[in-house]
């Protein structure tokens, strides 16, 4: 099962690991189709156009191969969807929880990913 956006789809872990280590920079939304993740999916898709070096992924959170986000030592104390988890040459450099906004999510970009 994947989740209804126009986002690339993260699937298994092993394809999670994969896209982190041939991507050199990569954010993926660990969520629902719920008001907290929708917010954050749209803003995905707005940004893909404007930073075309960046990977924008979504993963299932109710998946079993979902563990690799869930599990992350960087999400230990999130309590709300979306997870949101940003790498860059294979490390998490930033991660997120619950809603953001495309104003919140392009700080980051422009922080920890440029």
């Amino acid at each position: 099962m994947t989740l209804m956006t126009s986002l690339e789809h993260v699937v298994t872990a092993a394809q999670h690991a994969e896209i982190v280590e041939n991507n050199e920079t990569v954010m993926i939304c660990c969520g629902r189709m719920g008001p907290m993740c929708l917010p954050v999916y749209d803003a995905m898709d707005e940004l893909k156009e404007e930073y075309p070096n960046i990977k924008f992924m979504d993963m299932l959170f109710d998946s079993p191969e979902a563990h690799v986000i869930r599990n992350a030592a960087e999400c230990a104390g999130f309590m709300g969807l979306p997870f949101t988890m940003y790498y860059k040459n294979g490390k998490v450099v930033k991660a997120t929880s619950s809603i953001q906004s495309k104003e919140q999510i392009k700080e980051i970009l422009d922080g920890s990913l440029s």
